[in-house]
C-alpha cells in the first residue's frame, strides 16, 4: 500500500486503512460487558478494570458502537449490543425515581446524580438499538425521551440543563454545553430513526445559541455557564484538565460542534449551497478553522492541545484521542461538501498522526491520552475506556453527512427507507 495514498481521503487505500482500524477497535472492546450488562471500563490492553465504576455513559456508547458493528457484520456485535441494552434497561435504570443512575460502583452501589450527559447517550444507544431491532430498544427509547423531556429539556430556553440529584428533586445551578452537544447528536439520531422532526428542530435551537456565544467570543465556544446561561469563563481555572469541565476553550469541541452543525444543516436544508444553509456552513467553517489554528501542531510537536485560554494560548498541552477522532470526522465532512483541497490536506495530516502516534498497533486500539511530547500518560484518561469516538472516526468519512452514522450505515445497506 502506498503510504501517502492510505492517508488520502477518497482513495480505496484510505478506506482499507480505516476498515482495518475499525475491525481492530471492535475486537479490542469485546470484554466490556459485566454480568448485568453495564460496561466495564477497559484497560490499556482491553482487559476490563473491574475495580472501577460501571458508568451509564460508557455503557450507552458501547451499545451504540456494537449496534453499528452488527450492521457491519463484525462477529458477536449484536450479542454485545443486546447485553449493553439490557444493562440500560435493568441495573442502570432507576425504577423508583425514573431515569438512569450515573453508574454503579464496583460493589454495585449507585453513583449519585442524574446527568444530562449520560441521558443523552442513553437516547443515542436506544436509537441505534431500534435500528438493530433489539428487543426492548423501542421501550428504552420511549422512556429515555420521556425522562429527558420532563427533566432536562427546557422548551422556553431551547437548551438543556445539566445535573439533578438522584431523586430528581434538586437541580444543580451549573449549565454546560458538553451535555447539550451530545443532546444535539442524540436528537438528530432520534429524528433520523423515528421521523419525529421535533427533535431536529430542538437541535437547531441549541445550535443557534452556541453560534451566538461563539461569534461573540472570536469563535472560541464558552463551555460553562451559570443557571441564567451567563458564561462562566473562569470555571475550573484551578483544575484546567478536568475530563468533563476543563477550563477555557476546548478546540476538540469546536471541531465536534462544527460537524454537528453541518449534519443539522444538511439534514434540515438538504442543499449546502442554499441561502438558508450558507450562514451555518460559514459558521461551522469558522469554528473549525479557529480550533485548528489554536490547537493543531502549535507547541513544537504534532498533535492537538486539549485546551486553550480565551486568547488561544494553550493551557493543557496533552493530546486526547477523541480530539483527533473529531478532527478526522469534520475535515472529511467538509471535504465531502466542498471538495476543497485544504480539508483533504488536513485529513491526510490527521491520518498520518493517527498511524504514527495515536494508534496502538500492538493492541489494535488508540491511546487515549498523550503528553505534549506524545508520550502515553493517564492523568485524565487512564486506560482506554470505550470505543465511541474512535470507531465513529473510521466510519463518518465514508457515509452521508446528512444522517447520523448508525442511520447512514443502515440506509447504505438499503434497510432504512
Amino acid at each position: 500500500m502506498n503510504i501517502k495514498e492510505k492517508y488520502q481521503i477518497g482513495t480505496k487505500a484510505n478506506k482499507a486503512f480505516m476498515e482495518k482500524a475499525r475491525n481492530e477497535l471492535l475486537s479490542f472492546g469485546h470484554g466490556f460487558v459485566s454480568p448485568g450488562g453495564s460496561a466495564y471500563y477497559l484497560g490499556d490492553d482491553g482487559t476490563p478494570w473491574k475495580d472501577r465504576a460501571r458508568e451509564t455513559w460508557i455503557t450507552s456508547r458501547m451499545a451504540h458502537v456494537y449496534c453499528i458493528g452488527s450492521f457491519l457484520d463484525h462477529p458477536d456485535s449484536l450479542k454485545l449490543a443486546k447485553a449493553a441494552i439490557k444493562g440500560l434497561c435493568t441495573e442502570l435504570h432507576d425504577e423508583e425515581n425514573g431515569g438512569w443512575y450515573a453508574g454503579l460502583t464496583a460493589n454495585g452501589e449507585i453513583l449519585p446524580t442524574k446527568q444530562c450527559y449520560a441521558h443523552a447517550f442513553v437516547i443515542l444507544a436506544a436509537s441505534s438499538g431500534v435500528l438493530a431491532r433489539i428487543r426492548d430498544a423501542k421501550l428504552l427509547l420511549k422512556d429515555a425521551l420521556e425522562v429527558y423531556d420532563q427533566y432536562f429539556w427546557n422548551e422556553d430556553e431551547g437548551l438543556s440543563c445539566d445535573t439533578w440529584n438522584t431523586e430528581f428533586t434538586k437541580l444543580d445551578d451549573y449549565r454546560g454545553l458538553n451535555a447539550n452537544m451530545h443532546t444535539v447528536e442524540a436528537f438528530l439520531a432520534v429524528a433520523d430513526v423515528t421521523g419525529d422532526e421535533k427533535y431536529r428542530i430542538r437541535a437547531g435551537r441549541i445550535i443557534d445559541h452556541v453560534l451566538d456565544w461563539a461569534k461573540d467570543n472570536d469563535w472560541r465556544i464558552p463551555e460553562h455557564f451559570y443557571k441564567d446561561w451567563t458564561p462562566d469563563l473562569k470555571c475550573n481555572k484551578d483544575h484546567p484538565d478536568d475530563p468533563f469541565k476543563p477550563y477555557g476553550a476546548t478546540p476538540g469541541h469546536g471541531i465536534e460542534w462544527s460537524r454537528l452543525i453541518l449534519q443539522w444543516t444538511l439534514s434540515t436544508y438538504q442543499d449546502s449551497t442554499s441561502a438558508q444553509a450558507a450562514p451555518y456552513i460559514s459558521a461551522a467553517q469558522a469554528l473549525y478553522q479557529r480550533a485548528i489554528a489554536d490547537a493543531w501542531n502549535v507547541d513544537g510537536a504534532p498533535g492537538m492541545v486539549y485546551t486553550t485560554d480565551w486568547n488561544g494560548t494553550p493551557v493543557v498541552h496533552d493530546r486526547m484521542h477523541w480530539t483527533l477522532a473529531e478532527a478526522i470526522n469534520t475535515s472529511s465532512v467538509f471535504w465531502n461538501i466542498t471538495g476543497e483541497e485544504c480539508y483533504a490536506k488536513d485529513y491526510a495530516s490527521f491520518m498520518q498522526y493517527l498511524d504514527e502516534v495515536v494508534w496502538d498497533h500492538d493492541t489494535g486500539s488508540w491511546f487515549h491520552q498523550l503528553d505534549r511530547s506524545n508520550h502515553v500518560i493517564g492523568t485524565v484518561w487512564p486506560g482506554k475506556s470505550d470505543l465511541y469516538h474512535a470507531v465513529q472516526a473510521t466510519l463518518i468519512p465514508f457515509y452521508s453527512p446528512k444522517l447520523s452514522i448508525a442511520a447512514a450505515i443502515k440506509r447504505s445497506k438499503g434497510i432504512l427507507s
